[in-house]
């Protein structure tokens, strides 16, 4: 993994995708064209059934259900599996393991030695310093999505896919959480799925809206990420995005 003076991924791919997806013979959204900008936060939001995680799972590689037809690039040519790590909205801890363990479980399903200085590093910084022994049942749901979040980092890819991973914590968790996240994955290339335009119109750097008639494209706030609740052009960002939630005009 490449690496800038401040730390920063240097070797995060631009990545498109273009085609449709059939399920169960039904066609699940039209032809569509997203583009993911390198080293970035893109979202894509929609309502339930309209498709999107669909899309984020033939991205990272993953069984769908049914079929995609179209193609999948990234703008260095190289293959994107390999390099995605993936963050969903339930945590998946195992009940069994420790945090420390929690965060350090890919290396070790892959037969790897892991850092543990890095993971303890990293359990730091998700503010679980004192929890590191601790089992995922002692541990509160925004807790448990901290360990997620380190584990999600400790992989180390150039690429983050996350399926709504804070939906289901309370509005201060989430928030939290968003800014962690934000300041954790800098210069990553980041597909964000969410069906949250508060969430969408404060963290992206580029917006996508699937409806059953495609995707549409959405103008960012005038102000960088992360930004204020209180930021007027996110506040109209919100506006517009519920409104083509919606189908209103």
């Amino acid at each position: 993994m490449g690496h800038g003076a401040a730390g920063i991924v240097t070797n995060a791919p631009a990545i498109t995708l273009r085609g449709e997806c059939d399920i169960g013979g039904r066609k699940l959204f039209p032809s569509i064209n997203l583009e993911i900008a390198a080293g970035a936060w893109t979202c894509l939001l929609g309502s339930s059934g309209a498709g999107k995680s669909t899309i984020l799972r033939a991205l990272a590689g993953l069984e769908i259900g049914g079929s995609f037809t179209g193609t999948i690039e990234a703008s260095d040519g190289l293959l994107l599996p390999e390099r995605v790590a993936f963050m969903a909205q339930d945590d998946l801890l195992f009940p069994w393991l420790t945090v420390l363990d929690n965060v350090c479980v890919g290396a070790r399903l892959r037969g790897d030695k892991p850092e543990i200085e890095r993971a303890q590093q990293l359990i730091a910084q998700v503010g679980l310093g004192d929890q590191i022994t601790q089992k995922p049942e002692t541990l509160s749901g925004g807790e448990r999505q901290r360990v997620a979040l380190a584990r999600t980092m400790m992989e180390d890819r150039p690429i983050i896919f996350l399926d709504e991973p804070f939906s289901a914590l309370d509005a201060r968790n989430r928030a939290e959480m968003q800014e962690l996240a934000f300041d954790l994955f800098k210069g990553r290339t980041i597909l964000l799925v969410t069906h949250d335009p508060v969430e969408a119109a404060r963290i992206a750097d580029a917006l996508f809206v699937l409806t059953e008639n495609g995707l549409t494209a959405v103008d960012t706030p005038d102000t960088p990420p992360i930004r204020s609740f209180e930021d007027p052009s996110a506040l109209q960002c919100q506006a517009r995005l519920l409104t083509i939630l919606r189908g209103t005009p």
